[in-house]
């Protein structure tokens, strides 16, 4: 497998197979980790990043758990590549700067992906399509103790995983469930949920995570300290939380459904009409349309379109993923207009 084998394969999370898929794009477990005997990431040496991404790369090339993955070293590949794997959302953008040193791990279906040498020396993540983070844990869980077993993790009796910062430390535990949630933000009571979930100890982010805004109604919920917390409470806790979030979602479209059925209707169908016409198009205005419609295949209000293909023109109409596929730089009209054209292929 090699970088552009990914571009022509749709990852497991975009399938809508999972779980309150109409609601729950994806679910997500990430686990900071660092080798007991090397200073963090951000204090080695180049001397001693670059042992840590050969032992790591190492460890899952042997892995059992992981098979026939995909390893890069980042440094060793173009800005484009780099924007691809953010967009795919196997690494963060933090990783894809000052990159020397630095790996990712992908396997086969893009479920699991380790990033080397970012904050920490591990990022462990596993991503499961819908609401599924009990499959994603008992996944990440197995493959932590695999490479745990190779590599001697930096573990205090006191203190749990030891990580780079100190919100992490303890399980090192970051469980995140990517939502769409349209109909609460027209109703406007996003706001008021999203008050609510602070209190809970948990955080809402955009669609690419820590830095990013909403954007196409996507939320990405997150806990956000690991100190003092079992594993199985950090899960108990967001699931909970999670399932009322589902529940008011699905109450604000059925009162959509009720009260403003003509006007929902007529938004979702403008949305639906200027995606299949369009001949230049920018990346924040197909996110907003394309939520739309997402919501109206959700509700029945579109039926000729499937769930999966609208998740999967999300990825694929993003910058890098537009050059990846015509294999060539394009400036920004460029990709305007290869956008629109994707997207009424793919539609009309």
């Amino acid at each position: 497998m090699n970088i552009g084998d990914l571009l022509n394969n749709q990852g497991e999370w975009l399938k809508t197979t999972g779980p309150n898929s109409d609601i729950v794009m994806s679910s997500r477990i990430r686990l900071a980790r660092n080798l007991s005997n090397y200073p963090f990431s951000h204090w080695a040496s180049k001397k001693e990043q670059q042992e840590v991404l050969k032992a790591a790369k190492q460890a899952v090339g042997s892995s059992k758990k992981i098979k026939d993955p995909l390893c890069l070293d980042i440094g060793k590949i173009d800005s484009i590549d780099r924007q691809f794997l953010v967009e795919r959302h196997l690494m963060s953008k933090e990783h894809s700067i000052d990159a020397d040193n630095k790996g990712l791990c992908v396997s086969e279906r893009e479920v699991v992906s380790i990033m080397i040498n970012e904050e920490d020396h591990l990022r462990i993540q596993v991503m499961k399509s819908g609401f599924d983070l009990r499959d994603a844990w008992c996944i990440i869980d197995s493959i932590d103790s695999e490479l745990g077993n190779a590599l001697h993790y930096a573990y205090s009796l006191d203190f749990g995983y030891l990580t780079a910062c100190p919100t992490n430390t303890g399980t090192g535990m970051r469980a995140s469930v990517m939502l769409h949630l349209p109909s609460l933000v027209m109703t406007k009571q996003i706001n008021k949920v999203l008050q609510a979930i602070t209190k809970l100890s948990l955080t809402a982010r955009g669609l690419y995570g820590e830095g990013t805004e909403a954007s196409g109604n996507f939320f990405q919920i997150s806990n956000q300290v690991s100190l003092g917390h079992r594993e199985d409470d950090i899960i108990d806790n967001i699931e909970r939380i999670i399932r009322q979030i589902i529940d008011h979602e699905q109450s604000a479209r059925d009162v959509l459904l009720l009260q403003d059925k003509a006007v929902l209707e007529d938004r979702i169908s403008r949305a639906y009409g200027t995606l299949k016409s369009a001949h230049i198009i920018t990346s924040s205005e197909t996110i907003d349309l394309l939520s739309l419609v997402r919501l109206g295949v959700d509700l029945s209000l579109i039926k000729s379109v499937d769930r999966a293909l609208i998740n999967e023109l999300f990825i694929i109409t993003q910058p890098a993923h537009l050059q990846k596929i015509e294999k060539k730089k394009l400036n920004p009209n460029e990709r305007d207009v290869k956008r629109a054209e994707i997207i009424r292929k793919n539609l009309g």
